[in-house]
């Protein structure tokens, strides 16, 4: 069954190499019971590891059953270990986490056995008399009691081989005795056994003894039995050894996502310690898109509610305060520009003037810094601007220039609070107004700008008696409304033909005022909201970055802590991939949970902020989809490296880590 030749194994211990083994050849066949002793030192272990396909050799074969080890691949080697072999080890070592049932079951889900998993299990426990303390943990047990779990392990998937090594290390002679007894009943069953110990008596239990000492066997003989015939059954051993049979990936990843649950499930603390990072991140973004497309969807609607057919033209190429760029002292726009757009320009419906200006607005006590809007009779209809209580501006006020004044909602209730203001009079720069009328609210306050925070009056009056201007016809702005959204492109033509030629402005000069759309206003809103608001995600994704180190800070101390677990998991069966799927999912389901929890505390905490501070909140699909994937991507990108550096651990290596 086994043939060793040649064996040298060496180690580069300082500037010298040691050989541990040295040129060592052995045979032993099916169904024998070999004790392999030496002192400390001597090299038994590492031939027991190399025996176990746990290390190579670093020259020679071999050969397993004719086939040259040294050819597997790691896979191979694996599924080796895992439907070939049996280990019990000294320290037993059984997976902290998981009670006997599951540490027994370890290497059948290693061994891709889909079903009757719990009961081939119970049934090894009953073989070592310990089917009661099936869900009792490691620490729940004695030594022996541990090393038996061990055995049954071991024994779970029918090895050909079984390896042990200093399996009474570490019980009491009585315990030791009861478990060299099983292990030489497994013998007579058929299974070869390989037994690693310095204690005599133990030894004696075997039928072959080989001595070693310095890494050389010294001595190989059999152990004579009273003249008693020690009979094996090699039935058992009798079948045909096949390549590995690899199970499908659907199955590998639904046991390395139950491993996973498991192992998170046992830390739940430091799981929702290393998740923080992600919910605060995605919480976050979701919470920063939302606010952004929530003032953006706000001022849209404002600027559709103003019409689709609306124009507004403003002066263009001008310095500060309208002022035409080298045009002396003549303004941009004036009302005689308003007249001649409304005899001129079919395509427009209706044409509004508009100055404005901040002031202060003085009643009683109370006094308010605003904005000032000198207007026209046509202001409300053609902005969609409705008046709630009382009158707005009319013609005669406007011929009369009469001080009367029309107030917008945050002005009306700064000012009056609960206190009805028409027929009242307020001061603005000093001067008296009647209030005549009151605004129906826009909107919202919207960041630096409150479209209610306003007092409308006479345009004439604004020019000449309330500010005083030096071009007493200067406009700020001309609103005007086209017959039909069809008719916007012939009324801008229309208007920028007539304006240029009033102004007189040369062909090859820029238009000395401009003419916006609702559309160019809406577009232009909403790119400068998309801005802003992928501003503010990028900045939320840089937490979500943090997080995701944080994830990979975590998940390489796990691997660090868990080095002894992974070089169990490997001896019993572990492939690479096993390894690597199991931390790579637990990285994943670490960031996807804490995305899923991201997305709903930044929804409730949106949620709250829209309550609280009166700010209008979105949350959209594409911004839980961008967040969610974005969780995701964290969790590949931080998990793959600590998964890919456990998953290349030698199995050897591993074990020995402290």
């Amino acid at each position: 069954m086994i043939e060793l030749k040649n064996i040298t194994k060496t180690y580069e211990t300082g500037e010298l190499p040691f050989n541990a083994l040295d040129n060592v050849s052995l045979k032993i066949s099916e169904g024998d019971f070999v004790a392999i002793m030496g002192p400390s030192g001597s090299g038994k272990s590492t031939l027991l590891n190399i025996l176990g396909c746990l290390d190579t050799p670093t020259t020679g074969s071999y050969l397993l059953s004719g086939q040259d080890v040294s050819k597997f691949s790691d896979d191979e080697l694996a599924e080796t270990r895992n439907k070939r072999i049996g280990f019990i080890f000294q320290h037993f070592n059984l997976l902290p986490r998981l009670n006997a049932l599951e540490n027994v079951k370890l290497p059948l889900i290693y061994g891709s056995v889909s079903s009757g998993r719990d009961e081939k299990a119970i049934e090894c426990l009953k073989a070592v008399n310990l089917s009661s303390k099936a869900f009792n943990k490691p620490n729940e047990m004695s030594g022996g009691e541990q090393q038996r779990v061990a055995i049954a392990r071991a024994l779970v998937n029918d090895p050909f081989i079984l390896l042990a090594d200093e399996p009474t290390g570490n019980l009491d002679s009585k315990t030791g005795k009861e478990i060299i007894e099983i292990i030489s009943e497994l013998n007579k069953k058929g299974i070869t056994i390989i037994l690693i110990t310095h204690d005599e008596k133990v030894g004696s239990a075997a039928r072959r003894i080989v001595k070693i000492q310095d890494g050389q066997i010294l001595e190989d003989k059999e152990v004579p039995k009273d003249g008693k015939e020690q009979k094996t059954n090699l039935s058992v051993t009798k079948k045909d050894y096949k390549k590995p049979s690899f199970s499908s990936p659907l199955n590998r990843i639904k046991e390395s996502l139950s491993m996973s649950l498991s192992s998170l499930v046992a830390t739940k603390l430091r799981s929702f310690l290393t998740m923080l990072g992600i919910i605060i991140g995605v919480g976050s973004v979701i919470m920063m898109i939302a606010l952004g497309q929530g003032a953006s969807s706000q001022v849209t609607d404002r600027i559709k509610s103003m019409g689709s057919n609306l124009l507004i033209i403003s002066p263009g190429a001008a310095n500060q305060g309208g002022i035409r760029q080298g045009g002396g002292s003549s303004v941009t726009l004036v009302n005689e520009d308003v007249e001649a757009i409304k005899r001129n320009c079919f395509s427009a419906l209706k044409v509004c003037p508009s100055f404005s200006r901040g002031a202060t607005v003085v009643y009683k006590n109370q006094n308010n810094s605003t904005t000032v809007e000198g207007t026209t009779a046509d202001y409300p209809e053609i902005n969609n601007f409705q008046v709630e209580t009382g009158s707005f501006i009319t013609d005669k006020d406007n011929k009369l220039m009469r001080k009367v004044a029309v107030l917008g909602k945050t002005v009306r209730t700064g000012l009056f609070g609960d206190e009805n203001p028409i027929g009242q009079y307020i001061k603005i720069n000093r001067i008296n107004f009647e209030i005549v009328g009151t605004m129906v609210s826009k909107g919202q306050n919207q960041g630096f700008h409150d479209p209610d925070d306003i007092v409308f009056v006479p345009l004439a009056t604004a020019q000449k008696r309330l500010f005083g201007l030096e071009h007493p016809n200067r406009l700020s702005r001309i609103y005007v409304q086209a017959r039909a959204e069809a008719f916007i492109n012939s009324a801008m033509s229309e208007i920028t033909t007539l304006l240029r030629a009033r102004h007189k402005v040369k062909k090859s000069d820029p238009d000395d005022f401009r003419i916006f759309s609702q559309e160019e206003i809406l577009s232009t809103v909403q790119e400068t909201s998309k801005t802003f608001t992928m501003l503010l995600a990028g900045i939320a994704i840089v937490s979500l970055l943090v997080g995701g180190i944080g994830i990979m800070n975590i998940m390489l101390v796990s691997v660090a802590e868990r080095t002894r677990e992974i070089g169990i998991r490997k001896a019993i069966g572990g492939k690479r991939r096993d390894i690597l799927s199991q931390f790579l999912i637990e990285a994943l389901i670490l960031s996807l949970m804490g995305g899923i929890i991201g997305i709903l505390l930044g929804s409730v905490v949106s949620k709250m902020a829209s309550k609280l501070a009166n700010w209008p909140t979105v949350i959209s699909p594409t911004s839980v989809v961008l967040a969610f994937s974005f969780a995701f991507v964290i969790g590949i990108f931080f998990g793959i490296y600590p998964a890919n550096k456990a998953s290349r651990l030698k199995p050897i290596e591993a074990l020995r880590y402290e």
